[in-house]
């Protein structure tokens, strides 16, 4: 069922949209509760003078939504998580982790408004854009960092193997000196006991 919302609605949409919604959720709760009106064809004339009242509404909203971006634009998100050895997250970043650290920054946006241009799966940035208002839209950064603990056991590790190869690697060297050396001995004595037979 098609309603024009007088209100925005949370996970519905915002003020001034014609928005599809099941019929029990416009009869029971949208339109007994004043946040939307029937957008149908007998409801023509309601519909214009409804508009007419929203467009006060959805100027402020509007302006509103352009402050917002003002100061979300350019904002710039850091998340330190663990990573495997491919550089890949365990898990990934979602965007309804990114609402979380945005309201923990202020903004209060729906996981939602939010558009990833790829999957934040793996170390790096990754820009993302939130739907703020229609035609207002703002952009900002996530940066994803792997935990300093986890890069120091890593380097760790990394050092401890190398030092582990080298130690083979020495190993091997002096366990081939000794054979060259056991051989060059059994070349001499064989030389010797040809010598002494003839």
């Amino acid at each position: 069922m098609k309603v024009v919302l007088l209100e925005k609605v949370k996970s519905v949409g915002n003020v001034g949209e014609v928005v599809n919604v099941s019929p029990g959720h416009a009869r029971n709760f949208l339109i007994p509760n004043g946040l939307a009106v029937a957008a149908d064809e007998g409801s023509e004339k309601s519909m214009a003078h409804h508009q007419k009242m929203l467009t006060r509404k959805i100027e402020e909203q509007k302006t509103q939504a352009t402050e917002v971006q003002g100061k979300l634009d350019g904002v710039v998100l850091e998340f330190v998580k663990k990573v495997g050895l491919n550089g890949k997250l365990f898990g990934s970043i979602t965007s309804t982790d990114l609402a979380a650290e945005l309201a923990n920054k202020g903004f209060t946006l729906e996981r939602r408004q939010l558009t990833l241009d790829t999957p934040i799966k793996g170390i790096g940035s990754y820009n993302v854009k939130a739907h703020l208002f229609q035609g207002v839209d703002a952009n900002f950064q996530v940066k994803v960092a792997m935990d300093p603990a986890q890069a120091e056991e890593l380097k760790a590790k990394q050092l401890a193997a190398q030092k582990k190869a080298e130690k083979k690697k020495a190993e091997a060297k002096q366990d081939k000196s000794e054979n060259l050396e056991k051989t060059e001995d059994s070349s001499m004595n064989d030389e010797v006991n040809k010598v002494l037979r003839s």
